[in-house]
């Protein structure tokens, strides 16, 4: 049950950012906003995955991108149903946020980015804040894994 509300907690948080943003938008607010020197939020439209990475402009390979990603998806919540401790936490994380950019994909062929993170005239890939949850759980995950590792290590 735990895992259920983690996963739609970050899905409603995340849809409640996007919506106000481009509710904002749509009454003729023009979301390039600066928050202080390394925040501004500036809408753009992904159409690839995670940070704008792979944008693609064919609809073929838009719709195959979108199948991968809901299959990752399934993958990950039999993942989901399998694990114990904390990563099941680790992956509703991911999972929550991952939902949130699917049903993007889905309901709006791109997924709406707005957060640029910057410093100076270098900026990170602008991105939401499903991809926050995802990038946090795959870190945990990863982090949970090498600490297993050198646990098993300096028992043999």
């Amino acid at each position: 049950m735990k895992k259920i509300i983690i996963i739609l907690t970050i899905f409603f948080f995340d849809r409640i950012t996007k919506i106000y943003l481009l509710n904002l938008q749509e009454n003729g607010t023009d979301i390039d906003f600066y928050i202080n020197p390394f925040l501004n939020f500036y809408l753009v439209w992904n159409t690839g995955i995670g940070f704008g990475l792979a944008s693609l402009e064919s609809n073929i390979y838009y719709h195959v991108l979108t199948f991968i990603i809901a299959i990752i998806n399934i993958g990950l919540i039999y993942f989901l149903i399998k694990s114990k401790g904390i990563y099941q936490y680790l992956i509703a994380i991911v999972v929550g946020g991952s939902l949130g950019n699917l049903f993007d994909r889905v309901y709006y062929y791109a997924v709406p980015d707005f957060i640029d993170l910057h410093l100076g005239n270098y900026h990170w890939f602008i991105f939401n804040v499903a991809d926050i949850f995802i990038s946090v759980g795959i870190i945990g995950l990863i982090i949970v894994e090498l600490i297993k590792k050198e646990k098993i290590s300096e028992n043999v």
